[in-house]
């Protein structure tokens, strides 16, 4: 590849970050319009819960007791075992939970946002209600992508809960932790920043998930061919994304708040 090739690229791909930039602030800008889309909202929720909730109870079963087995033969190894269920709760609060929590809804909610939206302007019905002065933005995915966030949310705290339990069974029933310690250590290291931080998390990979599917739903190039290419790169940016995310948001927290002391 030449160097004007190179840099063609490079220009390309700087010019679609900042158009779905431009479509995030869109969304926040016109979030305050009235109307808001009520109807849309309710129904993307139910649509995105209906598609995402099972999943996500199913993979924090298993994430939580493997989280729990690796931190108790840990702790067992260097004499700490008492809190292992402290440790836990914390690994699965803060980074379990969130990260399972968008991957779901990016992998599922936000394909099935950006195959929708991507249909509907290949059918032209986006271009038609442009022509009609009714913002798209405003009418399909502000609607979608707060829809996002709320479930992220909810979603979050059933993973979180889901998670500790399942953590407690493997430690407990696999290893013959003592139930008392690991409920009692709850609150040895784990304090209430964690979730908030934990819940902060879940609004913010909402949102960019939200986004990044509506961005490419309202962009696909190539006809239905493209509307498939569009929710796969939606699905692969989005995890790129809320990995690159959840570090930044985890090293800031870890600089900013101070540890609780034993």
């Amino acid at each position: 590849m030449t160097t004007p090739q190179f840099a063609a690229k490079g220009l390309a791909g700087l010019r679609e970050v900042g158009k779905l930039c431009s479509l995030g602030l869109d969304v926040f800008r016109l979030t305050f319009r009235r109307p808001f889309q009520v109807r849309e909202f309710v129904q993307q929720c139910w649509f995105i819960v209906s598609v995402t909730i099972l999943p996500a109870a199913l993979v924090a079963i298993p994430f939580g007791g493997v989280i729990a087995l690796q931190l108790g033969s840990l702790t067992r190894q260097i004499g700490a075992q008492s809190f292992t269920g402290s440790a836990s709760v914390l690994a699965v609060i803060q980074q379990a939970s969130p990260i399972i929590t968008a991957l779901l809804i990016a992998g599922a909610g936000g394909s099935a946002i950006c195959a929708d939206l991507g249909s509907r302007k290949i059918r032209e019905e986006i271009d038609a209600m442009e022509a009609l002065a009714v913002s798209p933005i405003h009418r399909l995915v502000v609607p979608r992508v707060y829809a996002a966030i709320v479930i992220c949310v909810l979603l979050n705290g059933m993973v979180s809960v889901v998670g500790v339990l399942g953590g407690y069974f493997f430690n407990v029933i696999l290893q013959g932790g003592t139930p008392g310690a690991y409920l009692a250590t709850f609150s040895a290291l784990a304090q209430l920043p964690d979730l908030w931080i934990s819940e902060i998390k879940a609004v913010l990979f909402g949102f960019v998930a939200g986004v990044v599917a509506a961005y490419r739903g309202l962009n696909p190039k190539g006809g239905p061919k493209g509307v498939g290419d569009a929710v796969n790169q939606a699905v692969v940016i989005t995890f790129l994304l809320l990995f690159f995310l959840n570090f930044v948001l985890t090293t800031i927290y870890l600089q900013v708040v101070p540890r609780k002391g034993l």
